[in-house]
């Protein structure tokens, strides 16, 4: 589902206008989140060392959910409520095919906990409300204006997500509710044509809370979803006229040890030719689970070259983090 550009304006300046005015949602739920990452972080470079972003308490239990990068290698995590009182908390699980992360605050914060929604239901160009905590930007409406598959350059894709219009610049976690007060999103990103149609529409990208269903039990036992662990190789891609390159390589990856660089073209994988970021994510991840080898076919200085990778798991890549 994706709208015009019209109809997509439109049902942004009349949800940002209240027109109609959706049902506030449970704002004593939305908190403010403030992380620190351990000495040494690997994603301190990308994501810095020092990291603000908003939660929502999902449980009587102090259960908090996010957006996962903001909890990658955590030291130390604050949750701090509507009415500025600080509550410490630790990481309870972190999903990187879906990208939530859960925090535990102790002892839990005083407030009803929000429902959560169907974001399957959401319609077309439905006006919805995003709350993020105070210095974020607090409450604003937006629209709905599409709905599909997302894929990063990060060995990350999901199906179904949620973008919506006009931006928030200051999104990492912000809720998205519907027009009962139910939580039906987490932001993750910020996104320039959030139509997918070729043209400036900036808005953000949220991901649906019916990813989490699934694995929410599975989070909060052990810490990540049941199975075997996905296949990761540390490294990023781009699609550059019909080609998919590599941007960049993550040190000490798989990717890395393999020999893999910046610039390589590659084409297949175990045998299989790939021609976008989609079919490159199926195949490496339908490969097996991690800690297998594959075969990555790439062209490099106009010559083929084939390289084995041992794939990781992503999580033990990131030790020495710990979740509690």
């Amino acid at each position: 589902m994706t709208a015009s550009l019209f109809a997509a304006s439109v049902a942004a300046w009349r949800a940002t206008n209240g027109i109609p005015r959706p049902i506030t949602p449970p704002l004593d739920a939305v908190v403010k989140l403030s992380i620190r990452a351990v000495d040494g972080a690997r994603t301190a470079d990308t994501l810095g060392a020092e990291r603000e972003g908003t939660g929502i308490v999902i449980d009587s239990n102090g259960l908090i959910l996010t957006i996962g990068y903001l909890v990658l290698e955590a030291a130390s995590i604050l949750v701090m409520t509507s009415d500025n009182k600080i509550y410490p908390a630790s990481v309870v699980g972190f999903d990187h095919a879906t990208g939530f992360g859960l925090l535990r605050a102790s002892p839990p914060p005083p407030c009803a906990p929000v429902e959560l929604g169907d974001s399957s239901s959401l319609g077309e160009l439905q006006s919805l409300v995003v709350a993020g905590h105070a210095g974020a930007g607090g409450v604003t409406g937006a629209a709905l204006v599409s709905r599909r598959r997302f894929i990063g350059w990060w060995e990350y894709m999901i199906d179904d997500a949620l973008f919506t219009a006009p931006p928030r610049y200051e999104h990492s976690g912000a809720a998205l509710f519907d027009g009962n007060g139910r939580l039906v999103g987490i932001a993750s990103l910020w996104v320039s044509d959030a139509l997918n149609a070729g043209v400036a529409f900036p808005g953000n990208m949220f991901v649906p809370i019916n990813l989490l269903k699934d694995v929410l039990d599975d989070l909060v036992r052990d810490g990540r979803r049941r199975g075997a662990a996905r296949p990761w190789l540390g490294l990023n891609t781009e699609e550059v006229d019909g080609h998919l390159v590599v941007t960049r390589v993550l040190p000490d990856s798989p990717a890395e040890q393999s020999g893999l660089k910046r610039g390589d073209i590659i084409l297949g994988i175990g045998g299989d030719s790939i021609g976008s970021q989609s079919e490159f994510y199926e195949s490496l991840w339908s490969s097996g689970g991690a800690g297998g080898d594959v075969t990555l076919h790439i062209v490099r200085d106009k010559v083929v070259k084939h390289l084995i990778v041992q794939t990781s798991d992503r999580l033990a890549y990131l030790q020495p983090w710990r979740m509690v």
